[in-house]
């Protein structure tokens, strides 16, 4: 066990820098999945809530409907959801549009515990390849027997490589996964505004 960790010590930080190089890629492809599928639920929420309360409020259901399937919002799927179960009463709208929700919040947050991931904890693997990098470059000062601060610096400034590119990993991803939760944050707020538009107005209709 202790050959197998002095030789990953003694490889350097270029193996780690490899794993960066990959978790940028996985990153970036992250990113751009995400905002697909948000650009594609994307639309004017609040024409969306004004027009449906206000086609509720005329008792005209087929034309809430037809709105919820105009709409690309998700919001809109889970208030087409309740509105076609309106005949079963309140509980049922509720409990359909609960489900759905559910559906589609599984898919608004599908990965971006990856993003999370690699904004946390990038810049330990970036200094994790720093101290590797350090002690490979000591280990090759002794070896060669070469002496001077210069030698030294020349070698702590090429491992610091690897904390700088574990830094510029985990930067872009926490500013897009704090992005993409703050969106499903809403997402989730305008869905339960439209579920309470329903069920008050079913309430009062019954």
């Amino acid at each position: 066990m202790t050959e197998i960790f002095k030789y990953l010590a003694l490889a350097g930080d270029t193996w780690v820098l490899y794993l960066l190089l990959l978790s940028s890629v996985v990153s970036v492809a992250v990113m751009l999945d995400r905002a697909r599928v948000y650009r594609r639920a994307s639309g004017d929420i609040a024409g969306l809530l004004d027009g449906l309360s206000g086609l509720l409020e005329k008792n005209d259901l087929p034309g809430a409907v037809q709105l919820a399937e105009f709409s690309k919002r998700i919001e809109a799927k889970v208030a087409l959801e309740g509105l076609r179960h309106f005949a079963k009463g309140a509980a049922s709208v509720e409990e359909h549009m609960a489900s759905r929700w559910l559906r589609e919040k599984l898919e608004l947050e599908k990965n971006l515990i990856i993003l999370g991931t690699l904004g946390n904890n990038a810049p330990f693997v970036g200094l994790f390849g720093t101290v590797l990098g350090i002690i490979k470059a000591f280990n090759d000062l002794a070896l060669s027997g070469q002496i001077g601060v210069s030698v030294v610096m020349s070698g702590i400034s090429a491992a610091l490589i690897a904390t700088a590119f574990g830094i510029l990993v985990a930067i872009p991803a926490v500013v897009a996964n704090n992005y993409f939760v703050t969106r499903l944050r809403q997402i989730q707020a305008n869905t339960d505004s439209l579920s309470r538009i329903l069920l008050a107005h079913l309430k009062e209709s019954r």
